[in-house]
């Protein structure tokens, strides 16, 4: 940041000026938000490439519907983005597949670390399934939570519900993760979550 931009604006202050078509301010807003906008895409889509597809479409949105945005503190920018890329990841995920890519088989690594690598890749394909058989909103709930790492008033206001009914949401969702696990074989799931 140079000098005479001052000190680092809000991103209300980003949306107001990419309003006025500012380029360079809806850029300061996607690398603020883009990475944590991925991670939540790639684990509720479960498609890296869906993921991107959705942030990019989620980024468009803001582009597009900049000047709607009121920043009358209801909402936080990042929660509003959230919601808005959950939602696309959710309805992405009603959709029937076009094909099964996940059945393409993958080459395991030797270099060193590739036991690690796979072990990694185990899990996560594990929990992604585990993920699949939970109900959406109890899915929804332990993404952004144990996912996004975002705070639970946030994920609140993310699923549109109760601080309450969110802590109820997770313990529901973390139960059923953990039998459906168990159901496939994994007895811990302390180092998964």
């Amino acid at each position: 940041m140079s000098a005479e931009e001052g000190p680092c604006p809000s991103d209300d202050e980003l949306l107001l000026r990419t309003a006025e078509g500012d380029r360079h301010a809806f850029g300061r807003l996607m690398e603020r938000h883009a990475r944590a906008m991925l991670v939540l895409a790639q684990r509720v889509s479960g498609n890296p490439d869906d993921a991107e597809e959705l942030v990019q479409e989620a980024f468009l949105k803001v582009w597009t519907q900049a000047g709607r945005w009121r920043p009358d503190g209801r909402a936080r920018f990042s929660t509003w983005l959230y919601r808005v890329v959950l939602n696309a990841c959710l309805d992405r995920r009603r959709r029937p597949a076009w094909g099964p890519l996940d059945e393409i088989e993958e080459i395991a690594d030797g270099a060193p670390g590739a036991a690690q690598l796979l072990a990694g890749q185990q899990n996560r394909r594990l929990i992604n399934e585990a993920m699949a058989a939970l109900p959406e909103r109890q899915r929804a709930a332990l993404f952004l939570y144990y996912f996004a790492e975002i705070t639970v008033p946030q994920a609140a206001q993310v699923l549109d519900v109760s601080v309450s009914a969110l802590e109820a949401l997770l313990m529901r969702g973390k139960r059923a993760l953990k039998k459906e696990l168990s159901r496939r074989g994994v007895a811990d799931i302390g180092d998964m979550l």
